[in-house]
């Protein structure tokens, strides 16, 4: 079978210190109403994390297959705004607010163009693979810490 060449799936990227992961809306996003079902935008958010965390280097996969330990949501605060529709372009912009020794806090946005959907703060512990709270990787820290303060990833 011949190797087909196709783009890689968006991992979205960092401006500065806000990472910004694009995606559009299906109609399995939907319920009844043609709506996006509240749940989902936690979905959106998770794989805007996941990829902010891969742009910046941090292997989780790794770190869980190597039963280093992995991130977990420890704490969510959800807003809906406005909702989002079967078809729309949206962003999911992310932010780090707040480093600790095990956890990390993050501000999330799902916009629509200039209108803000949906946003979020969300606190990650990294945990063992028994599941308890433990000190995060100290380059982690420090990595979360520049982006905490606005410091851009890129040169």
């Amino acid at each position: 079978m011949p190797v087909i060449d196709m783009p890689a799936p968006a991992t979205g990227r960092f401006i500065a210190a806000v990472h910004y992961f694009p995606l559009r809306v299906y109609f399995e996003d939907t319920d009844l109403s043609g709506l996006v079902y509240h749940a989902n935008y936690l979905r959106f958010m998770e794989r805007a994390r996941s990829d902010m965390l891969r742009v910046a280097g941090i292997d989780q996969r790794g770190n869980h297959d190597g039963g280093i330990g992995v991130y977990a949501v420890a704490d969510v605060t959800i807003a809906y705004r406005r909702p989002a529709r079967l078809d729309d372009d949206l962003l999911v912009r992310s932010h780090v607010t707040a480093v600790g020794a095990a956890t990390c806090a993050i501000h999330q946005t799902v916009m629509r163009g200039d209108e803000i959907l949906t946003d979020a703060d969300v606190t990650a512990a990294w945990l063992t693979p028994q599941g308890r709270p433990q000190r995060q990787p100290k380059a982690w820290i420090d990595l979360f810490t520049r982006l905490a303060q606005g410091e851009s990833l890129h040169p």
